[in-house]
């Protein structure tokens, strides 16, 4: 029997906006914790912690470079056997110059592919339309966990907050514009290559639009 407390109950919860939970870090499994914070500091991630707790624990923490996640690894951390992670994804804007950078810091890192879409085989190169989420590059840590780049520039609708705008870092602000200044020059050419007086109301629109994964302007 379904009461008016059940009933109002069900009704709150339904329209109560959900808790925010923020992921905040994942484990790596490493074997030797020295070997692997000497690999992550040279990969130019942000150490935040090396915590030693009697002989038992030791925790590391690293930040990647714009990143709001976090890696965690050392002794007592996670009972996964070492190299086992897997999927980890890393996201850039501009994968070619991710990839160069790596590769300038000694890592040794795949070259470029791309998919067609969802269980189809790598090809090499990158996308021929730079599609976002279709290419990709690998590297691995010393103990052989697994890193995937992935190029993202335009979400998919609805995988962001559509009110909210931001960028992990100048590079990633800087690419943004420059896709915006591109876009923005074959708006003008359709309107007969007349200056476009409001140019930034444009670009902020063009901006936000492709981050939340809706139409851009036209």
């Amino acid at each position: 029997m379904t009461t008016m407390t059940q009933v109002r109950s069900e009704a709150a919860i339904e329209n109560a906006r959900p808790v925010d939970m923020k992921f905040e870090v994942t484990a790596i499994p490493v074997s030797d914790v020295d070997r692997a914070k000497r690999f992550y500091s040279s990969l130019g991630w942000r150490l935040d912690a090396d915590f030693v707790f009697g002989d038992t624990f030791r925790g590391v923490q690293f930040t990647p470079p714009g990143s709001l996640a976090s890696i965690h690894f050392g002794k007592g951390v996670t009972p996964a056997a070492p190299g086992s992670a897997s999927g980890l994804f890393l996201i850039v804007s501009d994968i070619e110059a991710a990839r160069a950078e790596l590769v300038s810091r000694g890592v040794d890192v795949s070259e470029i592919f791309h998919v067609a879409g969802p269980g189809h085989p790598p090809v090499p190169g990158l996308d021929p339309e730079r599609r976002s989420y279709h290419t990709y590059a690998t590297f691995k840590d010393p103990d052989g966990n697994t890193w995937l780049l992935q190029e993202i520039t335009a979400r998919f609708p609805g995988r962001i907050d559509s009110n909210t705008t931001s960028f992990a870092s100048p590079s990633d602000l800087a690419n943004a514009m420059r896709r915006a200044s591109t876009a923005h020059g074959e708006h003008e050419k359709r309107n007969g290559g007349q200056r476009d007086e409001n140019w930034p109301d444009w670009y902020a629109e063009y901006m936000v639009a492709e981050q939340a994964g809706k139409p851009l302007p036209l």
